[in-house]
């Protein structure tokens, strides 16, 4: 489970940095779309990391946090991107 919120966290900026270098618009919203549902994932797989006793109710609390705040960045950015066309 720890690998799959490794690679699902690091994912997230990954396909952030990667849409600052897209071809068009509707690139951009893809990457940070792409990055939006790894921010879910990420919130998932820290849900089950805590449930199963591997972080705490503290730490899952300060992370999925951290997760929901980037999820409504992403959020607005994406639909401001598309009430622009």
């Amino acid at each position: 489970m720890s690998k799959q919120l490794l690679r699902a966290g690091t994912s997230i900026g990954a396909n952030v940095a990667e849409s600052q270098q897209a071809q068009s618009k509707a690139d951009f919203v893809s990457k940070l779309s792409i990055a939006l549902k790894e921010s879910a994932e990420t919130r998932y797989w820290l849900k089950l990391l805590n449930a199963t006793g591997y972080i705490s109710d503290r730490e899952y609390s300060a992370l999925s946090l951290n997760c929901a705040e980037l999820e409504r960045i992403l959020t607005s950015i994406i639909k401001t991107c598309k009430s622009d066309d």
